[in-house]
């Protein structure tokens, strides 16, 4: 490994709860390539002195991740289309302090989308309505779908998703099934409240033809777990990180990787999880 030295170009993360997977993925890149470059995840105790440090800094890059998808937009100079079509950003690029905001999540979910061949016919409910979620509900949208269901707690952010994308909204996910199960919301997450608690009944998910868990960690929540014992096939978290992860390495460095190197650098990041 390449030694810290005053030259490395600094890249870093900003979460409420950060993981190891985003260190792990680019610092695995960084050598493999020969890069001078160093990753680290960061919990900020204050967003707008975080932001001011990566400006002041020269940090090169920042992922963005829950809860501040939103809250970052009025720190940055630029709004990168594909963060402004959504309003959600996760990725700062920062060239000679001008900030300019991206969004790879988006990108992420449509290529899993249409991997996975999900019939745009087929009916979905999305659970959550923060910065990730507008992102996943554009990417169906944007592939055709239209008998889609925001389930969010929050009235307000809910209806206004919905609205935004034409879609329905309910509070509460109750004995509702559907095609296609996505959770976007921290439900299962490593660490928090709920991270024992299933997104969906055991119900939802055996009539479900998919299961999407937009949670990263760990890779195998208890949703994917539930589903995997139903029989029901799964679209993980790790996959959504991988490819994200991979589009926020390309705006930093300009280099994309080969696919044997990104394969190698997926494997040493789930490694670490285990």
């Amino acid at each position: 490994m390449t030694l810290l030295n005053k030259d490395m170009t600094l890249c870093i993360s900003l979460s409420a709860r950060p993981s190891n997977n985003g260190t792990r993925f680019h610092n695995h890149l960084y050598e493999a390539l020969g890069l001078n470059w160093i990753y680290k995840a960061f919990a900020p105790t204050d967003l707008s002195q975080a932001i001011a440090g990566v400006r002041g800094l020269g940090i090169r890059g920042c992922a963005i991740s829950m809860p501040y998808k939103e809250d970052v937009i009025a720190l940055v100079d630029r709004m990168d289309p594909s963060a402004s079509a959504i309003d959600s950003v996760n990725t700062i690029v920062n060239d000679d302090g001008v900030l300019t905001a991206h969004n790879t999540d988006y990108s992420a979910i449509a290529q899993l989308i249409e991997r996975d061949r999900l019939d745009p016919a087929a009916s979905v409910l999305l659970r959550g309505s923060g910065g990730m979620a507008k992102a996943t509900a554009a990417a169906f949208r944007d592939a055709g779908f239209t008998r889609v269901t925001i389930v969010a707690r929050n009235e307000r952010n809910g209806r206004m998703l919905a609205d935004l994308y034409g879609f329905s909204w309910v509070a509460e996910v109750g004995d509702a099934t559907a095609d296609i199960l996505v959770n976007v919301t921290p439900i299962g997450m490593a660490g928090g409240a709920e991270e024992h608690t299933l997104a969906f009944s055991e119900d939802a998910i055996a009539a479900a033809s998919v299961v999407f868990d937009v949670v990263a960690l760990p890779a195998e929540t208890p949703l994917i777990a539930a589903a995997r014992s139903a029989g029901t096939p799964v679209i993980t978290g790790a996959e959504v990180a991988t490819l994200q992860a991979l589009e926020q390495f390309v705006l930093y460095t300009g280099i994309r990787p080969s696919a044997e190197q990104v394969r190698e650098a997926e494997e040493f990041m789930r490694a670490g999880n285990a």
